[in-house]
């Protein structure tokens, strides 16, 4: 869904932009306010609570992530190029100056099951990403375990990258996933 309200659209980006680099708890409504040029009135009137605007920053992030691996496997029609091709979507993401890991991980550590709006968008994103792997190793005709398996390097690539600050760690994840393929397509 594309937010075709410039106030709604200019808060959510202020607000993803606030969240990423300083964390959610840490920024309150009012700063994200400011940082967007909108009354308290009608942001509160799109946004009724923290929690409706973090949701809609998740979502703004799932659009991210898939427009990204969409564009790094733009092109490639073999299943096991486009697996390995999300490894490239993480290498070119790792190096942006503001990278600071994955905003889910990041929302999920910080409010958890405190904020339930906010875990099922999490859960939603991780689910809707671990299902489009699964639908390339079917692609492949891979074992079906082989998913899960390529997941984890992923999602172990970005916290890896954001916490040792390495983003080496795309092309460590993506040798590894080289070497799960490879080992699946010869069983």
């Amino acid at each position: 869904m594309i937010d075709d309200d410039p106030v709604r659209s200019g808060l959510v980006a202020a607000a993803d932009r606030l969240f990423y680099a300083r964390g959610v708890q840490a920024v309150g409504m009012d700063a994200v306010r400011s940082e967007a040029g909108v009354s308290l009135k009608r942001m509160y009137n799109l946004f009724p609570s923290k929690d409706d605007l973090v949701v809609a920053v998740l979502a703004h992030r799932s659009r991210i992530w898939d427009d990204g691996i969409a564009a790094a496997a733009e092109g490639l029609t073999e299943p096991q190029d486009r697996i390995l091709a999300i490894f490239d979507f993480l290498a070119d993401w790792f190096t942006q100056s503001d990278f600071r890991g994955c905003a889910f991980i990041n929302v999920y550590g910080e409010l958890g099951p405190n904020s339930s709006k906010a875990a099922a968008a999490v859960e939603r994103q991780k689910r809707a990403f671990a299902d489009y792997v699964a639908a390339l190793v079917r692609e492949a005709d891979l074992p079906a375990d082989l998913a899960p398996q390529i997941v984890l390097l992923a999602e172990g690539a970005q916290t890896t990258a954001a916490i040792l600050d390495d983003p080496a760690a795309a092309g460590q994840g993506r040798r590894a996933a080289e070497t799960l393929l490879g080992a699946a397509a010869a069983a």
